[in-house]
């Protein structure tokens, strides 16, 4: 991999740096920044659920880093006990677990997702307090209501 080349004059003196690429989505030194978190991130997702699969299928598709991996626990090959996670908690809300070991939960884990696949704008957006407060009501009533909304009540 190269690395655009940047001269500079400053005295009368000519240097070279190389310079990492930039992109408006990860900058140098941003904690969001993919380059620093523990990937792969395994997303848990119901495969069942279809506005859940319609969801997984979009971020499948902007996977392109290979930083996301998807485990369908509505399988029933899913060994729940293998992963260390209970049945009836993955049906609540949205897991992920970083390579790590390191488990996050509802709306963490679509910002995280959204940093992973270079939508790092719209995760610190959805940071923001306000948004934050908004998109964790939001996503609590349809966690909530999910299988009524698909009529799998």
């Amino acid at each position: 991999m190269s690395f655009p080349v940047q001269k500079h004059n400053m005295n009368k003196k000519s240097f070279t740096r190389l310079t990492q690429p930039t992109s408006p989505f990860h900058q140098k030194g941003d904690p969001s920044s993919p380059s620093a978190k523990p990937y792969p991130l395994t997303v848990y997702f119901d495969g069942e659920c279809p506005i859940c699969r319609r969801e997984i299928d979009l971020m499948k598709f902007f996977n392109r880093r290979a930083h996301l991996r998807f485990i369908d626990f509505s399988a029933s090959s899913f060994p729940s006990t293998e992963h260390g996670l209970n049945q009836c908690d993955l049906e609540r809300v949205i897991h992920a677990r970083w390579a790590d070991g390191t488990m996050i939960t509802g709306v963490e884990v679509f910002r995280e997702m959204w940093d992973a696949i270079g939508f790092g704008v719209l995760a610190r957006f959805a940071r923001r307090p306000t948004i934050n407060a908004l998109l964790v009501k939001a996503y609590a009533w349809f966690a909530r209501n999910r299988l009524r909304l698909t009529r799998r009540a």
